[in-house]
């Protein structure tokens, strides 16, 4: 299974993230990468192969920056390869997914008809393409987030990151695993507790169909609707 981690708050997102996804290792992987808001937009490093092939191409100026996701992939929709690592970017939203979008060839299909192009063979990229539809419709991206994922199909945990909303993550589990964790002015979620012990012992376990904020200053959980949206 994937590895999913991510952080908001006042430590070094880097050196967190990475110390998270070492603890995922267990769970098998052949690619893994992270994504860092900078406060100007999000950089995006992944690479085929172990975290230590991650960290050989990572930025040396991340003190700074306090937000971000991480990602170890086990492969089954696309090849093991940089092109079909997470995190996966649309349009200033990035995300990292474990889990399967089953109907993703239908998405698909639905987005390519309405222009939207693909830079990787996974079913994950369906899940930012969508958000991103729906931001283009005019909606917030909690609403956005919302009706998006109200499409998919099959389980999956997912952490979501946008460049235009520069101290807040998303996560949403709908049958993959996926806890939150408190701390004090940082915030946490991982697909495993072990993910997060170094940093805390306080812990959220999302229940399916819902959708936590995520800032320094705390958590919002709410349930997702369930009708589908057009």
């Amino acid at each position: 299974m994937c590895g999913i981690v991510g952080y908001v708050g006042q430590g070094n997102a880097l050196s967190i993230l990475i110390e998270s996804l070492k603890r995922l290792e267990y769970r098998g992987y052949d690619s893994a990468g992270i994504a860092l808001q900078n406060g100007k937009g999000i950089e995006i490093y992944k690479t085929k192969g172990k975290i230590n092939d991650l960290q050989k191409i990572l930025p040396n100026h991340s003190h700074d920056i306090t937000i971000g996701l991480g990602h170890t992939r086990w492969a089954t929709h696309g090849a093991p390869s940089e092109r079909n690592a997470h995190p996966h970017t649309t349009e200033g939203v990035s995300v990292v997914h474990n889990g399967i979008v089953e109907n993703y060839r239908d998405l698909k299909s639905l987005l390519l008809s309405e222009g939207h192009q693909f830079s990787s063979d996974t079913d994950t990229e369906v899940i930012p393409q969508m958000i991103s539809r729906y931001l283009a419709k005019g909606l917030q991206l909690r609403e956005a987030i919302k009706n998006a994922v109200t499409h998919l199909r099959g389980t999956f945990a997912v952490g979501i990151m946008s460049e235009s909303h520069r101290d807040v993550l998303y996560a949403v589990k709908r049958g993959s695993p996926l806890v939150i964790g408190l701390g004090e002015k940082e915030f946490f979620f991982a697909s495993d507790i072990p993910a997060l012990l170094p940093y805390t012992r306080r812990f959220i376990y999302l229940e399916d169909g819902q959708i936590c904020r995520i800032t320094k200053e705390g958590i919002e959980i709410e349930y997702l609707e369930a009708e589908d949206r057009a």
